[in-house]
C-alpha cells in the first residue's frame, strides 16, 4: 500500500496576525509557523499504518523553501520520502489541483490530511481532490483502521459519531482523535538529515486577484432595531445606502 499525507503550513497558534503593506495578505515577517495541528494527527495514524502494513509513506507540501525544516521533521517523524510542490499556496483550488496532479503521476491508495488548515479554515481540499481522482471521501475522521483494501471508519457527524466501511482508495480529512502526535526521536532526526525532500515545479497557475475587504470591523453601524420595528429596518438600509 502507498500512503499520501498532505502537509500545510500554517502560522503558530500563538502568533500575532497582521497584514502586509497590500492589506490582502498576512504579514509573515517574525511569525512562526508549523505543520498544521490536523495535518500532524494525519501523519501520526498514517505512520501507525505505516508500521503494521509495511506501507510507503510519501510526505507532499505546496510551498516555498521555508517550508522545509518542518518537512524533515516530517520525514524524522517516519515518512519514507517527501516532495515539496515549488509554489506559493494561494488558495484551496490551487493547492487541491497541485495535489491532483502529483498523485495522477503516483499510484497512492491513500491520501491522509487534517480535515482543514488553521489558517483560512476552509476544509475543501480533501473534497476537491477526491473529486479529482474520483476516490471515496470522508471527512472528519476520527478513528482509521485498514484491513488489506477494506477501511473502517469513525466520522463526526451532525447528530455524533458514525462507523461506516469503505474500499480504497480514499481520500480522508482527519481530526483528533484519530492518533496521538508524535515526537520525533534522535535516530529519527539523524536519519531525515540524509533523506531528500524532492522538489518538483507547479502544474497548475492560480487566478486568484486579492482584494481589500470594504467592510472594517470598528466603520461598522453598530445600530440596534428593536423586534416591533423590525419593518424600518428597510428604511434604514436604504437611507445609508446599503441596498
Amino acid at each position: 500500500m502507498k500512503i499520501l499525507v498532505c502537509v500545510s503550513i500554517v502560522p503558530d497558534t500563538t502568533s500575532k496576525i497582521t497584514l502586509d503593506s497590500s492589506n490582502t495578505r498576512i504579514n509573515s515577517e517574525g511569525l512562526t509557523f508549523i505543520a498544521g495541528p490536523y495535518d500532524d494527527y494525519a501523519l501520526s495514524r498514517a505512520i501507525e499504518i505505516k508500521d503494521q502494513t509495511q506501507a510507503e509513506l510519501v510526505v507532499l507540501h505546496v510551498g516555498l523553501a521555508d517550508s522545509e525544516a518542518i518537512i524533515r521533521k516530517c520525514l524524522a517523524l517516519g515518512a519514507d520520502s517527501a516532495v515539496r510542490i515549488d509554489t506559493a499556496a494561494v488558495d484551496s483550488y490551487q493547492v487541491a489541483q497541485e495535489i491532483i496532479q502529483f498523485a495522477k503521476s503516483q499510484s497512492f491508495d491513500l491520501i491522509m490530511m487534517g480535515k482543514e488548515a488553521i489558517d483560512y479554515n476552509a476544509g475543501i481540499v480533501h473534497a476537491l481532490v477526491a473529486h479529482g481522482l474520483g476516490f471515496n471521501h470522508f471527512s472528519p475522521v476520527m478513528h482509521l483502521d485498514v484491513d488489506n483494501d477494506k477501511l473502517t471508519l469513525e466520522i463526526e457527524t451532525d447528530s455524533g459519531k458514525s462507523k461506516i466501511s469503505s474500499t480504497l482508495p480514499a481520500v480522508l480529512g482527519c481530526q483528533e482523535p484519530i492518533a496521538e502526535w508524535k515526537i520525533p526521536s534522535m535516530r529519527g532526526i539523524m536519519t531525515a538529515r540524509t533523506k531528500e525532500i524532492q522538489v518538483i515545479a507547479p502544474s497548475f497557475s492560480p487566478k486568484e486577484n486579492p482584494v481589500k475587504a470594504n467592510v472594517v470591523e470598528t466603520e461598522r453601524l453598530q445600530k440596534m432595531i428593536p423586534v416591533e420595528e423590525a419593518e424600518s429596518l428597510i428604511d434604514m438600509l436604504k437611507s445609508e445606502n446599503l441596498i
